[in-house]
Parts: structure tokens; sequence; C-alpha cells
């Protein structure tokens, strides 16, 4: 899925509050962690992930990696944190026209 320009600031304006959701270790990109961000995408959509100090992998090369995993878009990549979105249709906010499950309640 490849977002627009106005959609990517949309998502970055969203995103600027939300704490790290996902921390990726020295261990780097692994199944575990692809599994999570599914999870994580599947229900919140819009998610931050945060690499540790330790990991062997740049945060560009590990969002590139999750999201081609998961299936997600790059919204931005700023010193050790990523922010990755994928839609889910069928979320019942969209249905009932409610707020994201990523602001907070």
């Amino acid at each position: 899925m490849t977002l627009t320009g106005k959609e990517r600031a949309a998502l970055r304006a969203e995103a600027h509050h939300l704490t790290p959701q996902l921390h990726i270790g020295h261990q780097g990109v692994s199944d575990a962690v692809v599994q999570s961000l599914d999870d994580l995408l599947r229900t919140r959509e819009l998610v931050k992930v945060q690499l540790g100090r330790n990991a062997d992998v740049s945060v560009r090369d590990a969002a590139d990696a999750l999201a081609a995993a998961a299936g997600a878009s790059i919204v931005q990549v700023i010193g050790k944190t990523a922010t990755l979105f994928r839609e889910n249709p069928d979320l019942a906010w969209r249905k009932k026209g409610e707020a994201p499950p990523w602001r907070e309640r």
C-alpha cells in the first residue's frame, strides 16, 4: 500500500503522541517480532516501533523488513523509531465512524 504525501503527513501528526508499542532488541527482526507487529497492525493500524541500542540492524533496514513482512507502509523513520501503518477495513471504528484505535480515549 502506497501512501500519498497528504496521507503520510496526517498519519505523522496522529503518531506524534503515540508511545512505541513494539521494541526490537539485539536479535533484530525475528519471526516473533513480525508476528507481534502483525497483531498490533490488525488491531491498531498505526504502530510505532523502537529499535534498541544493541540492535545489529539500522532503523531504516528494520523498517523496510518489517513493512515488507507485514504488508505495511512506512510513515516515517526518526532516530531509533519507525512508524508503520496498515489499514484494516474490518475494524468496527471504520464502520461506525468512531475515533481510530490509536487515539487515546
